[in-house]
């Protein structure tokens, strides 16, 4: 064999051995760790850090004062709330109101200024005796007129509620008596019964009773007072004419310069009770 066939042979033979070789495989990757492991480790961090709370001593007083400061503050505001009728109230319903409680206290000064007069005329009198038993007199018939035992007649107002559904409940018309007095009502009379301190309502709609007399509707007002704070003080708002209204009731208010009251109730002598003169 020349030296020209044994290198063809020898390229031969060693193309045969590699392209029969396998190529070698490459190192597979290490896989990575999951992306959760990491959030579950922080999570556990993040508890770890905040469980068991560490509360220093300086911030549980400052929450403590906190806590009071928002109670306070709570507080504060409820009771400002209170007065959210006034506040939504129109600026001539205020000045009704306003004048009212002018009123009342006008007729408080007025009081004490008669019983002031009544002293210095007692004291200044020369017959003590007699001027005594003046005002004894006056105050018999006053006492009277507020008991109920003598007719009365004076300026006022008459009030007509009429209830054609029989909504109109006990307590509706005791509130419409407490804000008359309120207003300086002096004598009242409704449906031929007089009004006086014991009085009290009972029954149901359509089925009051004042004294434990029967009365029905429309319920009628006699009322001797200034007509000029009676009258406004029934149409307050959230007064007694709206709440009637609400109850699908009407109230007709209308003034009068002489009201008689003319219902009595019998004076009755206590059974226990005595004058003194101390």
């Amino acid at each position: 064999m020349s030296d020209n066939e044994q290198n063809s042979s020898s390229e031969r033979n060693s193309g045969g051995v590699h392209a029969g070789a396998l190529p070698a495989e490459a190192p597979a990757p290490e896989p990575s760790p999951p992306a959760r492991s990491e959030e579950i480790s922080g999570r556990q961090r993040l508890r770890a850090g905040l469980w068991p709370p560490r509360v220093s001593r300086a911030q549980l007083i400052v929450a403590l004062l906190l806590f009071v400061l928002g109670l306070g503050l709570a507080i504060q505001v409820r009771s400002n709330s209170d007065n959210s009728a006034l506040r939504g109230a129109r600026q001539e319903d205020l000045v009704r109101i306003l004048d009212e409680l002018d009123n009342r206290t006008q007729r408080l000064e007025d009081e004490k200024q008669r019983l002031d007069d009544q002293r210095t005329e007692l004291e200044n009198s020369s017959d003590q005796a007699e001027e005594a038993r003046k005002q004894t007199l006056e105050k018999e018939r006053q006492l009277g007129i507020l008991a109920g035992t003598v007719v009365a007649h004076g300026p006022g107002i008459t009030l007509t509620i009429s209830d054609p559904t029989g909504a109109v409940e006990a307590d509706m018309l005791l509130d419409t008596i407490q804000e008359l007095r309120a207003a300086g009502a002096e004598a009242i009379e409704i449906n031929g019964v007089r009004v006086v301190a014991n009085t009290y309502f009972s029954g149901d709609g359509g089925e009051l009773r004042v004294d434990s007399r029967k009365i029905e509707a429309p319920y009628a007002f006699e009322v001797i007072g200034k007509p000029q704070d009676l009258e406004p003080a029934l149409n307050i708002p959230g007064g007694v004419v709206q709440t009637l209204e609400k109850e699908q009731a009407t109230a007709e208010v209308t003034r009068a310069d002489d009201i008689v009251v003319d219902a009595l109730r019998p004076a009755k002598q206590p059974d226990y009770a005595r004058s003194s003169s101390r």
